[in-house]
């Protein structure tokens, strides 16, 4: 017994550490352990001041995924397109605490591979590989859920970012988009029966 609750504490030791570490100044201890400290913090522990000073999205995204897989004969048979961003508003519209992943899970990790990859979709760092993943993960496991039973190994994003509309706009037409962003296709591990 005193050895579990030893390693719980010195596991939260190190943790705090860590993330001290990672959102402390640099110093000579956190740039000879950078990478080590960014494995551990990202992306599930990652630190930022938004909280004290929110920067608000100005354009709504719409993130829509497909799947495909492989049929017996080689040809690849592609999935319509299903509304992963819809999903989610449906998952807390009505939900009186709806959890922080909920709302905010597939949007930071767009804007994580946005920040990591630029407008050609090129990982030039493991970081952006690691991003890459985390994305298409969460797209997949999304995609699992969305088509119950059917198998696939394949999967695309489509992002379609749309400005704010102005207060008091008409909102008959959603505005036109300013950017239609296909991501090309990316192997996953096998989902469905």
């Amino acid at each position: 017994m005193r050895s579990a609750v030893g390693l719980c504490l010195l596991t939260a030791l190190v943790h705090v550490t860590v993330v001290f570490l990672a959102v402390a100044p640099p110093n000579s201890l956190s740039r000879r352990y950078d990478q080590q400290i960014n494995a551990w913090v990202y992306p599930l522990f990652e630190q930022n001041w938004r909280l004290f000073a929110p920067n608000p999205d100005s354009v709504n995204r719409q993130v829509l995924a497909r799947t495909a897989h492989t049929a017996p004969d080689g040809t690849m048979r592609v999935g319509p397109w299903f509304d992963l961003t819809a999903a989610d508003r449906v998952a807390v519209e009505h939900h009186a605490f709806p959890s922080h992943t909920a709302q905010n899970l597939l949007r930071r990790a767009w804007s994580s591979y946005v920040e990591t990859h630029g407008a050609d979709d090129t990982a030039r760092s493991k970081r952006a590989e690691m991003m890459r993943k985390y994305l298409s993960n969460i797209a997949a496991d999304r995609a699992a859920d969305h088509d119950r039973g059917r198998r696939f190994g394949f999967i695309q994003l489509r992002v379609v970012t749309r400005p704010v509309a102005a207060p008091g706009a008409s909102g008959d037409r959603p505005p036109a988009p300013v950017e239609n962003r296909l991501l090309p296709w990316w192997k996953v591990t096998s989902h469905g029966a």
